[in-house]
């Protein structure tokens, strides 16, 4: 039996080069796998099956789709925005970039941004020693209100309002996104309906 120990128990999902840094070998993750340790997403990323954490399919992206970022009503749902629950994890990567293997589970939906509308109001959400990449809470409602024909009006309705209501929310950024993506005209005809 190999030694787990060095497997930190509040990360789900870990690379070989993390692995290769705490000191495993090949062969040691190879064993790590065949005694149900490690389950091997690809060829480049393992999934920790002694987590011991609150589980999100979000964490799964990074293997995935290294450059992949929450997005759409899959971060609609991360911010309370909205009360409508997506069938796959949205995820956006840069035009040009590919995805090499889609899993099965979680189901991942790939859009393709264009590299503007990629850098823009990307951060870094850290849970535990989980890592995932989204966009800010103004980056989503633009980017929603830009894609309305796939997100449906009662969502972007619902959407709109809950944002609105937060006290945290900050129009100013919100409107210079919309500038800077091309819909500020129509973000300001929603708003003017709903306020």
């Amino acid at each position: 039996m190999i030694n787990d120990e060095n497997i930190p128990k509040n990360k789900i999902i870990i690379s070989m080069k993390e692995l290769r840094d705490r000191g495993y070998s090949q062969y040691m993750v190879s064993k790590l796998v065949d005694e149900g340790k490690l389950i091997k997403l690809n060829k480049s990323y393992y999934e920790n099956t002694g987590y011991q954490g609150e589980e999100s399919d979000f964490y799964y992206v990074e293997a995935y789709a290294p450059r992949g970022v929450i997005c759409l009503m899959s971060a609609a749902v991360y911010y309370n925005l909205t009360t409508f629950i997506p069938d796959a994890v949205e995820i956006a990567i840069p035009r040009k970039a590919k995805v090499s293997t889609i899993p099965k589970w979680p189901p991942m939906k790939v859009h393709y941004f264009t590299d503007e509308r990629y850098a823009l109001g990307l951060v870094t959400v850290q849970e535990g020693n989980n890592l995932f990449r989204i966009y800010d809470i103004e980056k989503t409602v633009v980017d929603i209100v830009f894609y309305r024909e796939r997100v449906g009006i009662e969502e972007i309705k619902e959407i709109l309002h809950n944002y609105l209501r937060r006290q945290n929310r900050e129009l100013d950024r919100l409107y210079a996104y919309a500038k800077k993506l091309h819909c500020e005209k129509i973000l300001r005809t929603y708003l003017e309906v709903l306020i």
